[in-house]
Order: C-alpha cells, then sequence, then structure tokens
C-alpha cells in the first residue's frame, strides 16, 4: 500500500512536469485545431487522472488492511521483478518500434504483455495483440491524424 502511494505522488508529479513541459511546445503554422500541445496535454491529464486513482486506492486499502507485515514483504519481494519485467518490455517496444513499424510493434507488445501477465498461449493472444494493435492504429491515424511509423522492415510495402 505504501508503494503505491509513493508511486501515486510520484507519478503526479511527472504528469505535472509533463504538462508544463508539453505546455512549451509551440504551434506551427501547419497545426491542426488539436495542435501540437493537445495529444500530450490529454496524456498528461489522464496521467494524473490515474496517479489520482492510485493514491485513492492506496489510501482507501491502508485504512482496510488488516494483513500482517510479513504479507507485504512477500509483495515487495514480487513487485520489483515484475515491474523490472514490464519496464524491460516497454524498452524493447521503444528499440524494435523504427525497424518494424507501429502495428507491428504494438501487436507484440500487447501479446508479450498478455504472456507475461499469465494468459495461455492461445489463438485469442494472437487475435488480441492483432485486433488491438489496428484498434490503436485506427484511432491515432484515421481518427486523430496522427501518423505513426511504418518501419524499415515494412518500408517498400505501404
Amino acid at each position: 500500500m505504501y508503494k503505491d502511494l509513493i508511486s501515486g505522488v510520484v507519478l503526479l508529479a511527472v504528469s505535472g512536469t509533463y504538462y508544463a513541459w508539453s505546455s512549451q511546445i509551440a504551434d506551427s503554422t501547419l497545426s491542426d485545431e488539436v495542435g501540437a500541445t493537445g495529444l500530450p496535454r490529454v496524456l498528461s491529464v489522464i496521467l494524473a487522472i490515474l496517479a489520482v486513482l492510485l493514491i485513492g486506492r492506496a489510501m482507501l486499502l491502508r485504512r482496510a488492511r488488516t494483513a500482517t507485515a510479513a504479507a507485504d514483504a512477500d509483495e515487495g519481494d514480487a513487485g520489483l521483478p515484475r515491474a523490472i519485467g514490464f519496464l524491460l518490455l516497454g524498452a524493447v517496444y521503444v528499440f524494435v518500434l523504427p525497424f518494424i513499424g507501429y502495428v507491428a510493434g504494438t501487436a507484440l507488445l500487447i501479446g508479450a504483455v498478455a504472456l507475461y501477465e499469465g494468459a495461455p498461449r492461445h489463438w485469442v493472444v494472437v487475435a488480441a495483440a492483432v485486433g488491438g494493435a489496428v484498434f490503436y492504429w485506427a484511432i491515432f491515424v484515421k481518427l486523430l491524424g496522427v501518423h505513426q511509423p511504418v518501419g524499415t522492415l515494412f518500408q517498400g510495402m505501404f
């Protein structure tokens, strides 16, 4: 619980800093009605909302918690390797994105996270990964007009 509270406060500070930095992005003559700061501001607000929810959850669970300190120690031991695993998945995603492109990279990330979380190796994971990647691509490229990288591997195909 204490780690969630600290994480929530840190995320709230990160979102405030990100919002302040994104507010300094200059609009160009080519920007649309959303502008260059639109998406970063929305992302920082979403991060702030999630941080507040995490803080609230930590406060509620802290009040309701009756388990022993040994249970907290077990939770802390499992939490750090799991968090490092998610961090590594994100780092690999950022590294391979320019090579394989947004759709393939996002599909691989969704599938990897699902398998990392213990989903069975089944065709449903593949369908969810591909469907999720296409869904996110449609939101960003078609709906919002934010072009995503095709990737050097698929450069000549699209």
